[in-house]
C-alpha cells in the first residue's frame, strides 16, 4: 500500500479535500483526529499533560482543554517541546497502527492529513506531497469565522507556522482553496486521479459515489 501526504495551514480548507477524498471511499488518516484520540480520559498521554501543565487543562467534564492548553504552549517553547513529547510518539503509533488497518482491508492506496507534515521532516516519505493553499487574507478570515478569534489571534498562529508559500514550493501537487467548493473538488478530483494513474490504480477502484 502506498501513503501520500496532504498539507496546508491554518484556515487553508486541508480538511475539505480530505472530505472529499473519503467521499471518493479512499483511506484517509487525519493526524489531529489521532492526536485527540491519544489524549481522551484514561489515556496514558491525558494524565502527562496533567502532571506537566496542571489540573487546570482538564474541562469540568474531565476532557482536555485543547484551547487552554494551546494558549499555555504557544508562546512557550519548553513547554510546547513537552507536550510534544507526550503527543507526538504516541500519535505516531497510532498513524502507523491505522495505516496497517488500511492495509489488511486491501487498500492500495492511503492519505495521511498531518498539518505540520513538511515541518516535521515527513514530507519526503509521504510521496506525493499535496498542498491546499490560499492567500493570507483568506487564512485569516476563515480561522476567524471556524475558531473564534481575533484577527490578532488569527495572524499570529500564521505567523507560528512555516509559510504556505514554503509548502507549495516542495508539493508535487498543489490544490487552490480560494475559490468556490465545486472548484476545490474538480481540483481535488484532478490530483486523486493522477495519483491514481502515477501508481497504476485504476480509477474505478476510488469512484465518486
Amino acid at each position: 500500500m502506498h501513503v501520500f501526504g496532504l498539507t496546508g495551514g491554518i484556515g487553508s480548507g486541508k480538511s475539505t479535500v480530505a472530505r472529499r477524498f473519503a467521499a471518493r471511499a479512499l483511506c484517509v488518516i487525519d493526524a489531529d483526529v489521532l492526536a485527540r484520540e491519544v489524549v481522551a480520559p484514561g489515556a496514558p498521554a491525558l494524565a502527562e499533560i496533567v502532571d506537566a501543565f496542571g489540573q487546570a487543562m482538564l474541562d469540568p467534564d474531565g476532557h482536555l482543554d485543547r484551547a487552554r492548553l494551546a494558549a499555555v504552549v504557544f508562546d512557550d517553547a519548553e513547554k510546547r517541546a513537552r507536550l510534544n513529547q507526550i503527543t507526538h510518539p504516541r500519535v505516531r503509533e497510532l498513524s502507523v497502527q491505522r495505516v496497517s488497518e488500511c492495509g489488511a482491508r486491501g487498500e492500495p492506496l492511503c492519505c495521511y492529513e498531518v498539518p505540520l507534515l513538511v515541518e516535521s521532516g515527513m514530507a519526503d516519505a509521504l510521496r506525493p506531497l499535496v498542498v491546499v493553499s490560499v492567500p493570507v487574507e483568506v487564512q485569516v478570515a476563515r480561522t476567524c469565522a471556524r475558531d473564534g478569534m481575533s484577527e490578532a489571534q488569527a495572524r499570529a498562529r500564521i505567523a507560528a507556522q512555516m509559510p504556505l508559500a514554503d509548502k507549495v514550493a516542495i508539493a508535487d501537487y498543489v490544490i487552490d482553496n480560494s475559490g468556490t467548493l465545486e472548484r476545490t473538488h474538480e481540483q481535488a478530483d484532478e490530483v486523486l486521479d493522477a495519483i491514481l494513474s502515477d501508481l497504476k490504480i485504476p480509477r474505478e477502484r476510488y469512484a465518486l459515489g
